[in-house]
């Protein structure tokens, strides 16, 4: 019942996302936009989706350090990445219906025991990486004299917001906020306590026991975003533009602050435009070049999305019991 209304919201959110984009676009002038879009090349193009596939990789490096016990092979955990972040694209559950799917992918090589905590602690490290890039970005732009004051000041609230936010999620988590979920809902009549319980012990027995595959994970998490910077020097590059490592390593900051306190909106679409935009126009670009960037990212972002809808059919097996599919991961955490 619940997912209808979520369904609803989230094809309001994209319409609003897709409208504000088409503003954009009218504002700064789509002949310009173009303009700009045709000095990629298909060669810079396939280099930008290369780029993108190192940060897969990376980032499946990251999960892996977030497994308690031996882990999924890796191979399979790059594609369950891949499958999901398919899922994320098109689901109407947020970012949460990517991770069932990547669980019930590995379903086989892991327990749901195992690979329901670790993406958990995954996701963790990776928020807790974006806070790091962030104060990275800040710190570059609180020394570069290119940087507008605006945007500066912009970035360091954003910093606060999201220091907070991950802070808060590692916080909830380590003092046992799960398994008090669980004995909550127990006391008014729901069920489930003993798989809250289950999964608070995994957590906080991590984070005990296992801090340094932790610390690995969010180290990892953290190049995973560095890559982003490297292909966000190479799309200023194939659009014409003089941008240098810094100038994208401030963007790439900007660029996932933005997606974090905008979680809620499908792909952040609209949002994430409109921030580029600005965030070029501080640096002194155009921000029909910024739009174009942004453009240009999702492009390459889209390819693997097609990548992760492939390997998502490849990984289901023909004959899929119906029993199966329908039963929840909470069930399995037995």
């Amino acid at each position: 019942m619940l997912l209808m209304p979520m369904r609803t919201s989230r094809t309001i959110l994209v319409a609003a996302g897709a409208l504000g984009l088409l503003a954009l676009v009218y504002c700064f002038g789509a002949a310009s936009i173009a303009a700009v879009l045709t000095h990629v090349t298909w060669w810079q193009f396939v280099l930008i989706c290369l780029v993108h596939s190192l940060n897969v990789v990376v980032d499946s490096y990251g999960w892996r350090y977030a497994i308690a016990g031996d882990g999924a092979p890796f191979h399979r955990l790059v594609a369950a990445r891949c499958a999901g972040d398919a899922v994320n694209a098109v689901t109407a559950v947020a970012a949460v219906g990517g991770e069932l799917t990547k669980a019930w992918l590995l379903r086989h090589d892991l327990a749901y025991r195992e690979s329901v905590p670790s993406l958990i602690v995954a996701k963790t490290a990776e928020v807790l990486s974006q806070a790091l890039l962030l104060a990275l970005g800040v710190v570059l732009a609180w020394t570069t004299a290119a940087v507008a004051p605006a945007l500066r000041a912009a970035m360091l609230y954003l910093l606060v917001f999201e220091v907070i936010g991950a802070g808060g999620f590692l916080g909830v988590q380590v003092a046992g906020a799960v398994g008090k979920a669980g004995r909550v809902l127990t006391w008014i009549g729901g069920r489930g306590v003993h798989h809250a319980e289950r999964l608070d012990e995994a957590l906080r027995g991590f984070y005990r026991n296992q801090w340094p595959r932790f610390l690995v994970s969010v180290g990892l998490y953290f190049v995973g975003w560095l890559l982003g910077a490297v292909q966000g020097v190479l799309i200023l590059q194939s659009l014409g533009l003089p941008g240098s490592l810094v100038t994208a390593t401030i963007i790439e900051a900007l660029w996932s602050a933005v997606r974090f306190v905008t979680f809620f909106v499908p792909a952040s679409l609209g949002t994430l435009e409109g921030a580029t935009a600005a965030a070029f126009s501080a640096f002194g670009f155009s921000a029909g070049a910024g739009l174009a960037f942004t453009l240009v990212r999702r492009a390459s972002q889209a390819v693997w999305i097609g990548v992760g809808a492939v390997v998502l059919m490849a990984m289901r097996p023909a004959p899929v019991v119906a029993a199966e599919q329908a039963a929840p991961v909470a069930s399995a955490l037995d």
